[in-house]
């Protein structure tokens, strides 16, 4: 079992490794994927994914404009910088001083998840008016109790160096992934993408890149700013989710001025379950919220 993943052995059938490059930037080697040309599109991850999440959604974005995915910080083949917490501003940060190196400003942000989240925080410090796709998104923090269990339990995890070693053991197990992911996010998803998952939940250091955003992830900040939102958003839940409650999309959208919603029948990874389906509603809604 690797400590991390390897990009010449784990990255051999990599999807869209064409599009693959490694840039340097903020103290970070990250595992970039770029193709297309036109308006910036930017892909960002949730947590525990890494670039294969957009495996089928690329391509097709990518005939309408220049899109760009990353591995963010401690996912997939973007190894950490053990010298950051990963924390929500700070992942922002990085991310713009990367599009700062490939010399683009995004017309349209698409996240997943967590990605949501960093995506508003990146719009909202550097003012940029791009509009925001965001799928099953991870915007509202816990409520009550689980505000200080949940990043207290994280904190606990990763201040132990076996829970990661326990976690890609256990994860390296005959049809434990597609177990995993269906119990914790509603979706079924093909074979293929099971298969880059496991790859990634079998490596220690990618599980431990996981558990170390989780410990330092404070949504209060990015709640109270989301008023402050100019570009237009919209939010996207799974009927299917089993991660984030369709309450919470609808609270997140309420703080949002002019935020549109839309419900499909998917689970958490919508867009890996039906990748289509998400292009048309990512297309549909840039062309319909186009500047004049």
């Amino acid at each position: 079992m690797s400590r991390y993943p390897e990009w010449e052995r784990d990255g051999a059938d990599w999807p869209n490794r064409e599009a693959s490059h490694f840039v340097a930037a903020d103290g970070y080697r990250w595992h970039v994927q770029e193709i297309g040309s036109g308006p910036v599109c930017l892909l960002l991850h949730g947590t525990g994914a890494a670039t294969h999440s957009w495996r089928d959604v690329l391509p097709l974005l990518a005939q309408h404009y220049r899109v760009i995915a990353m591995d963010l910080p401690g996912h997939g083949f973007t190894r950490p910088n053990l010298g950051r917490r990963a924390t929500l501003p700070g992942m922002a940060a990085s991310v713009g001083v990367l599009l700062d190196e490939l010399g683009a400003v995004p017309d349209l942000i698409v996240g997943h998840s967590a990605g949501v989240a960093i995506g508003l925080q990146l719009a909202l410090t550097r003012g940029w008016e791009a509009r925001v796709v965001g799928f099953t998104p991870a915007l509202m923090p816990f409520p009550g109790l689980a505000a200080r269990l949940f990043p207290a339990l994280a904190k606990i995890l990763f201040s132990n160096p076996f829970v990661a070693i326990i976690f890609a053991r256990l994860a390296s197990g005959p049809g434990e992934t597609a177990k995993f992911l269906q119990r914790a996010t509603g979706s079924i998803i093909d074979a293929n993408g099971e298969r880059y998952y496991q790859r990634l939940f079998r490596t220690s250091g990618h599980c431990d890149g996981a558990i170390r955003m989780m410990a330092n992830w404070q949504l209060e900040p990015l709640r109270d700013r989301l008023g402050a939102v100019a570009a237009p958003v919209l939010l996207v839940h799974g009927a299917r989710d089993a991660a984030i409650a369709e309450k919470d999309v609808l609270a997140a959208a309420a703080l949002i001025p002019g935020c549109q919603t839309q419900r499909v029948a998917h689970g958490h990874l919508a867009h890996e379950e039906a990748p289509a389906e998400a292009v048309a509603i990512i297309t549909a809604f840039a062309q319909d919220t186009a500047p004049a």
